[in-house]
């Protein structure tokens, strides 16, 4: 495979699963960090992380929104709830887990 399919091949990859982490309101970001090691947050971290390299102006929010299909505070507003004292127990048992992201952690 030559270095330009694999990364279409990639790229379409990560919208599919951007698509599904859109399509999946009821997912918590805490769930997934907890079980994953990574939420949307950490997409959207290594959104900007890789457009940053590509000279690009973007900032937070703008790679939040990429990846939410929403701003920040609409998703909070519609979908997220508070975490429970178990998830931020679990939060804290996995940190070690989580995943690295560069200027980020």
């Amino acid at each position: 495979m030559d270095s330009k399919t694999k990364t279409e091949i990639e790229a379409a990859a990560f919208r599919g699963l951007v698509e599904h982490l859109q399509n999946r309101t009821d997912v918590q970001n805490i769930d997934l960090m907890n079980l994953a090691g990574f939420c949307r947050n950490c997409l959207s971290k290594w959104y900007l992380a890789s457009a940053k390299e590509h000279g690009l102006e973007m900032d937070y929010a703008q790679a939040q929104q990429a990846i939410y299909g929403m701003t920040i505070e609409e998703w909070k507003d519609k979908h997220q709830s508070k975490a429970t004292d178990e998830q931020m127990k679990a939060f804290e048992e996995t940190k070690p887990l989580h995943a690295k992201i560069s200027g980020h952690n």
